[in-house]
């Protein structure tokens, strides 16, 4: 069974390097301060829709499924926030997302518009697909069964999310086989980042 888990985030989502199932064990002691890390993080991925649109206005089959993006992010921190809600907690502030930070310094800054515009697809299309994964691993291994259907839901959204934005990157790269191999370099970046991750009770951390 872990084999199978771990062809299908390679197969399905690319991802080179596993969450350790431990990380849900963190997870389910500390309910109220995941599910505050994933407003914040349902958030943040309405502002990067948002950002796309102001900075690459041009693209304008990007900039529509972006408003269509910013709308249903939205509409997930509502549902993370009503749940926060619902079991007595109250929403904390925000903390800094080590992961995002160390990823977003992997490919140099400058470049062309187009490169600019590709390396920032990319961040979102992994960003997108490690939440995914560690969606579907709350979805399998929480004991809170509603909660565990809740993720499975955003899990299949998340899975979304990151096919649109890495087949944006594609679109409009120099070339396919030039954005795979960034895409490939990014993955093993990631990997490595990942080893230290797995011990906090955040989305990411």
């Amino acid at each position: 069974m872990e084999k199978e888990k771990k062809d299908l985030n390679k197969k399905m989502l690319g991802l080179k390097l596993p969450t350790d199932p431990r990380w849900v064990n963190i997870v389910e002691k500390n309910i109220e301060e995941i599910l505050t890390d994933h407003a914040y993080c349902e958030q943040k991925a309405a502002s990067t829709a948002i950002s796309l649109i102001v900075t690459f206005p041009e693209y304008t089959e990007l900039v529509r499924e972006m408003i269509d993006l910013v709308e249903e992010e939205m509409s997930h921190f509502k549902m993370v926030h009503d749940l926060i809600l619902e079991r007595g907690f109250v929403m904390g502030r925000d903390r800094k997302d080590y992961y995002v930070s160390r990823l977003t310094q992997f490919f140099p800054k400058g470049g062309s518009r187009s490169t600019q515009l590709v390396h920032r697809l990319l961040y979102a299309a992994l960003i997108e697909a490690r939440s995914c994964e560690r969606f579907r691993l709350l979805s399998e291994e929480l004991k809170d069964k509603k909660l565990a259907r809740f993720y499975r839901k955003l899990m299949i959204s998340e899975a979304n999310h990151y096919t649109m934005f890495l087949g944006f990157a594609r679109k409009y790269g120099e070339s396919v086989e030039q954005v795979n191999e960034k895409w490939q370099a990014l993955l093993s970046f990631e990997a490595e980042i990942m080893k230290d991750l797995g011990k906090e009770e955040t989305i990411h951390g």
